[in-house]
C-alpha cells in the first residue's frame, strides 16, 4: 500500500487566513514575529537590576525564560500576536470620577469580567481552527498568564510600538486592549515591526501622579499606582498614600492623556461590559462590603485575586484622601477594630488624614 503524501503547507497564505481568521473571532488585530528577543532580554535585566520590579518576583524567577520562547516551550519558532478592544461603551467619564473623591477610581480593564479567559477562550479557537486547516502541530496559549514579553512581541508582530509610558500603542487603536499570544512552531512568514510614533511628546510622563516613569519606556514598577494597589501586598509606603488619591485598584492616567487614544474604539465585547455599576460607585459603599459581598461581586473579575483584605487597604487609603465628611469618618471607624493589622494600619492613618480638615 502506498503511504499517504504529506500535506504541503502555503505558510503565506496560512499566515494570511490565521489574521483572517483571528478578526472573525473577535481580535483587532493579529499579527506574526520571530522569537528573537535578544535586545528586550538586555533591557529588561538592566530593569530587574535596577529593583524596579519591587516585590514582583515572578519578573525574575523564570530566568531568561520570559525572552526567550524556544526555552520556555520548547520548538517555538513564531509567536501569534493578538489585540482585543476592551473599553467598556457606556463606562463613566474617567476625569469625572477621578475628580470626585468620594468616589472610587477602578481601572478600566477590570470593570469587566476577567479578560484571562476571554482571550485565553478566543486563541483557544484559533489554534483549533488551524489544526482544521493543516492538520496536528505544536501551540501553546498565552493570556498575562506566564512569562511572556508580551509589549515586545506584540511590537515585533507590527501590532503597535512602546510608548513612552510601556505599553503598547496602536496608531488606530491607542492602548485600551489587551495581548495574547500563540506561540507555535508553525515557521509563519513574519511581520515588519511597527515605527515609532510618541515623537516629542511626555503627557504621560507628566501626569503620572506618582512620578513612576522616570525616564521614556522606563518604569519604577515601585512607585507606580497599579502596582501599589495591586501587586503589593504589605503596607503602602506613606509617601504614595496621599498621592493615590481615589484610585482603589490600577491607574489609567498615562492612558488618559495620551493622544493616541483619541483613536481608540470602545470594546464590543459584552464580557467587558461594567458590572455592579463599578465605574462610579461611592467609596463609603465600597469599604462596607464584607467578605462574602467581596467575592459574589468579583466572582469571575480581574480584582478578585486582590482578596477582600487588600481591598478594604486600597479603600481606606482613597478614604483617607476623600474630602471630610461624618459618613466617612463613621466608614473608617466602623473598621478601627478590624482583625487584620495590615487595615488597622491604613484605617489610623485615614483618620489621621481626616483630622486635619
Amino acid at each position: 500500500m502506498q503511504s499517504a503524501t504529506p500535506q504541503v503547507i502555503d505558510y503565506r497564505t496560512l499566515a494570511t487566513r490565521i489574521k483572517e481568521w483571528g478578526q472573525a473571532l473577535g481580535f483587532q488585530a493579529v499579527g506574526i514575529s520571530d522569537t528573537d528577543l535578544h535586545e528586550a532580554e538586555a533591557r529588561l535585566q538592566e530593569w530587574l537590576a535596577q529593583g524596579y520590579h519591587g516585590e514582583v518576583d515572578y519578573m525574575a524567577k523564570h530566568g531568561v525564560k520570559r525572552s526567550r520562547p524556544a526555552e520556555l516551550i520548547p520548538g517555538t519558532l513564531r509567536v501569534i500576536s493578538v489585540r482585543m478592544d476592551y473599553y467598556p461603551p457606556h463606562a463613566q467619564d474617567s476625569w469625572q470620577v477621578l475628580q470626585d473623591g468620594s468616589r472610587a477610581f477602578i481601572s478600566r480593564y477590570a470593570l469587566g469580567r476577567d479578560y484571562h479567559k476571554v482571550l485565553r477562550q478566543r486563541l483557544e479557537k484559533l489554534a483549533q481552527k488551524i489544526r482544521s486547516e493543516i492538520g496536528d502541530y505544536n501551540h501553546r496559549v498565552f493570556t498575562d498568564s506566564a512569562p511572556v514579553m508580551e509589549v515586545e512581541l506584540a511590537r515585533k508582530a507590527r501590532l503597535g510600538w512602546r510608548g513612552k509610558h510601556t505599553l503598547l500603542l496602536s496608531r488606530e487603536r491607542g492602548s485600551w486592549f489587551f495581548l495574547g499570544e500563540l506561540y507555535t512552531d508553525l515557521p509563519l512568514p513574519v511581520d515588519e515591526p511597527a515605527a515609532e510614533h510618541c515623537g516629542s511628546c511626555t503627557a504621560c510622563i507628566t501626569v503620572c501622579p506618582t512620578q513612576a516613569i522616570v525616564a521614556p519606556y522606563k518604569l519604577d514598577a515601585r512607585r507606580c499606582i497599579s502596582y501599589l494597589t495591586i501587586e503589593l501586598k504589605g503596607s503602602i509606603p506613606l509617601e504614595f498614600r496621599p498621592l493615590i488619591g481615589n484610585r482603589i485598584y490600577g491607574c489609567d492616567d498615562c492612558q488618559l492623556v495620551c493622544p493616541w487614544n483619541k483613536f481608540a474604539h470602545k470594546s464590543l465585547e459584552t464580557d467587558f461590559a461594567v458590572r455592579h455599576g463599578l465605574d462610579d460607585i461611592a467609596l463609603t459603599e465600597l469599604f462596607a462590603w464584607d467578605a462574602a459581598t467581596f467575592q459574589q461581586k468579583f466572582s469571575g473579575s480581574a480584582v478578585y485575586r486582590i482578596g477582600h483584605e487588600q481591598w478594604l487597604r486600597n479603600i481606606a487609603v482613597a478614604l483617607g484622601n476623600t474630602p471630610h465628611s461624618t459618613e466617612v469618618m463613621a466608614a473608617l471607624r466602623s473598621r478601627q477594630e478590624d482583625s487584620s493589622p495590615l487595615l488597622r494600619e491604613h484605617v489610623a492613618w485615614a483618620l489621621e488624614q481626616q483630622s486635619r480638615y
